[in-house]
């Protein structure tokens, strides 16, 4: 793993430049309502403003989820993140092994099969093809797509390569995961499992970065969380906190019972354990020697 892992970004901004002046107007008036703010860059080019000024430091163990309406910039984040975007202005500096989980696509070859892709995968993520042979077996299981994973990827229907490049992404050990929830349209009986997967994803991650849309998981996963605001950071800190700010009492009171169940849940095992631990102790018997049954038998 790298040493000191760790995600440092200051004032960031990311623009995308807009230069059809004909749908000028149109645009302002969309993007006013689902985004980032339009402004004017030092060359006078009109510009969306998808991330403003966004000042984020993480390390190793820290679990962040992202909130916010959708087009705020919490994707924006994560592909800035990841390298995907360079900041217009402002700094981004990312130590360690990032491993994206969104944009699953990206990677793939539609002209060949589903075992190839999960090879191309794994390499754009940084495995070597010697380690993706060693974990075909599981992740073949893992995507229930049997003799189809001999088939070309262009055969697939988009949950079946949501499949195969979800059974890639979470069978690495990344030092930096980047995750979006809302990766793609699979069925809900396989997004259970894919779901318990990626809890195990995170525990082995050294830093988690999660564009949220369910408290729910946010609260499993995550011990804070920020909120992203038409590309402006609104608020930062616990994960109550925070949705309370974002969606009102009812959605915080709902995230503070689920993190009071997660934590009962955790310390019914511990003091289950426990208590096992001292049934064993109490039927244990001292070893007597036989001078001390003799003396004790007098």
């Amino acid at each position: 793993m790298t040493e000191h892992v760790s995600i440092e970004t200051r004032d960031a901004c990311v623009d995308f430049p807009i230069f059809d002046a004909k749908s000028r107007s149109l645009k302002k008036a969309f993007l006013g309502k689902a985004g980032g703010s339009i402004g004017r860059n030092n060359s006078d080019v009109v510009v969306v403003e998808a991330l403003r000024d966004i000042n984020l430091s993480l390390k190793e163990g820290d679990r962040i989820g992202l909130v916010g309406h959708n087009g705020a910039g919490k994707s924006t984040l994560l592909r800035l993140l990841s390298g995907i975007y360079e900041p217009t202005r402002g700094s981004a500096s990312i130590r360690g092994r990032v491993a994206p989980v969104f944009d699953l696509g990206v990677g793939m070859d539609p002209e060949i099969s589903g075992y190839e892709n999960i090879i191309i995968r794994g390499l754009f993520l940084g495995q070597t093809r010697k380690q993706m042979l060693a974990k075909m077996d599981e992740i073949a299981e893992f995507t229930e797509l049997g003799e189809y994973l001999s088939m070309p990827l262009r055969t697939y229907s988009t949950g079946m390569r949501v499949r195969v490049a979800m059974g890639v992404v979470t069978s690495i050990d990344p030092e930096i995961l980047l995750l979006d929830e809302g990766i793609g349209a699979v069925d809900a009986e396989f997004m259970k499992k894919a779901r318990v997967r990626l809890q195990a994803l995170v525990e082995r991650s050294g830093i988690l970065v999660f564009a949220s849309h369910s408290n729910e998981f946010l609260a499993q996963l995550c011990d804070t969380a920020m909120w992203i605001d038409h590309g402006r950071i609104r608020q930062q800190g616990g994960i109550e906190d925070v949705v309370r700010a974002y969606e009102g009492d009812d959605a915080a009171d709902h995230v503070r019972h689920v993190i009071y169940e997660l934590d009962r849940e955790k310390s019914g095992v511990t003091a289950s354990a426990e208590r096992d631990a001292r049934s064993d102790r109490s039927n244990e018997r001292p070893v007597r020697t036989a001078a001390e049954a003799e003396a004790e038998s007098a």
